[in-house]
């Protein structure tokens, strides 16, 4: 394949091969999912269209330091996808019609017939995904594997789910696309509704895995935030009469409002109520608190606009201490009624501990045993319930245990100083 040459490289080999990484990290980034798309619905074989795209990726990092880098990185990225494809399929025999069909790909990225009326490339192929013949958290999980480009270890996590779990509902999901030959294909317009439920999922956890990183040693990942509060907002504009889609997008602005405040100079967590409010972002706050007043005047308050209800009560207190924890803790009661989920009422049982006592929560918590296994907020939570009762050999051994747990370096760094405090000798 001819390489159409681009930017030069620095001639210091270090520089270059950082310069190469960034340049295929945000290739794919920014059209990595449409990549793989494109290959899905022209081989039909999700698992095919993801390994030739990783080969492609692969070969990025090979070549672009020797050869620069192309003008147009993505295009490159879908021919060299797209050349892997034919080539895997050549070796079978059976797959005659596939081949056919990739051989009939355009070089560069044509652009696709669009029924939808979906202006953004990435929005309009997370409805493309989320298939309703697919179970919902089948779609969701798909659909952050494939588009979002999230591990199935991270995936796992916002799913409270192991890994291995993980990784066989991926393998059902696509093996019943395949044996019930569901179609990749964008859905017109009037079939979106039925998909907006899954594709809000997306964007929710995609911004979860943003504002709390799961793994790694940042402790957040504001891109992702940031690009799940724009497709949020492009989903307004398509459907702007939705409440929940307002509620989602209040939900994220009140939560991304505090991002400046997080994390202290040494890039050490802060807890909410340590936080300098000042640098909480006070346009941000503004327009969620607006979303939240819509949403709730419709008159079918759901999950999200639940949730952004009680961000709301943390942004417009002036003060930790003018918090309305009474007002959250009901909110978080009506939330379980429609979402019954173990996370809920352990959120829940944190309201109650502020606004009833940490005796309150605790008993709430210590109910929970058996409910969130392997989810290091739970003996994080009793850990912090047991500190502000004065329980301190019990508070101490439930650091322990959420450090064994927690999966993010920020965190454990937190819950290390957080057992100092407490036991210092045991660092």
């Amino acid at each position: 394949m001819a390489l159409r040459r681009g930017r030069k490289l620095n001639s210091n080999p270090a520089e270059a091969a950082e310069a190469v990484e960034a340049a295929v990290t945000a290739a794919f980034r920014e059209e990595g999912g449409r990549v793989v798309a494109t290959l899905i619905r022209l081989t039909g074989d999700w698992d095919l269209a993801e390994e030739c795209v990783q080969e492609a990726l692969a070969r990025a990092l090979e070549r672009w330091p020797r050869d620069g880098v192309p003008r147009r990185p993505a295009a490159w990225l879908t021919t060299t996808a797209r050349n892997h494809a034919l080539t895997r399929l050549k070796r079978s025999t059976t797959e005659a019609a596939k081949l056919r069909e990739v051989a009939a790909l355009a070089p560069t990225d044509e652009p696709e017939a669009d029924p939808s009326g979906v202006q953004d490339d990435r929005l309009r192929l997370m409805f493309t995904c989320c298939h309703p013949a697919l179970p919902l958290d089948g779609r969701v999980a798909l659909t952050l594997r494939t588009l979002a480009g999230l591990t199935t270890a991270e995936i796992a996590r916002a799913f409270l789910v192991s890994e291995q779990t993980m990784s066989q509902r991926l393998v059902r999901t696509k093996r019943k696309i395949r044996e019930a030959g569901i179609p990749y294909r964008v859905p017109p317009s009037h079939l979106l509704p039925e998909r907006t439920a899954a594709v809000l999922g997306v964007l929710y956890l995609l911004f979860n895995e943003g504002y709390a990183a799961t793994a790694g040693d940042a402790p957040a990942r504001h891109d992702l935030c940031s690009e799940a509060i724009r497709l949020t907002r492009t989903l307004l504009t398509l459907m702007p009469d939705e409440p929940e889609i307002e509620g989602l997008l209040a939900l994220l602005l009140l939560q991304h409002s505090r991002r400046s405040a997080r994390l202290d100079d040494d890039g050490e967590l802060v807890t909410l109520e340590d936080q300098d409010r000042s640098r909480w972002d006070a346009a941000a706050i503004d327009e969620g608190l607006a979303l939240v007043d819509t949403a709730l005047h419709r008159g079918s308050p759901g999950p999200y606009q639940l949730q952004a209800a009680i961000a709301a009560c943390h942004a417009a207190a002036p003060a930790a201490s003018d918090t309305d924890w009474p007002q959250i803790a009901a909110l978080y009661g009506e939330l379980a009624k429609r979402v019954p989920s173990p996370v809920v009422q352990l959120n829940r049982a944190v309201a109650v501990a502020m606004a009833d006592g940490p005796a309150a929560g605790l008993a709430l918590v210590d109910a929970m045993a058996g409910d969130l296994d392997g989810y290091h907020l739970l003996p994080a939570t009793r850990a912090d319930l047991l500190r502000r009762l004065g329980r301190r050999e019990e508070a101490a051994d439930a650091y322990r245990a959420a450090l064994a747990l927690a999966g993010n370096e920020a965190d454990r760094r937190f819950l290390r100083r957080r057992l100092s405090e407490i036991s210092p000798e045991t660092q």
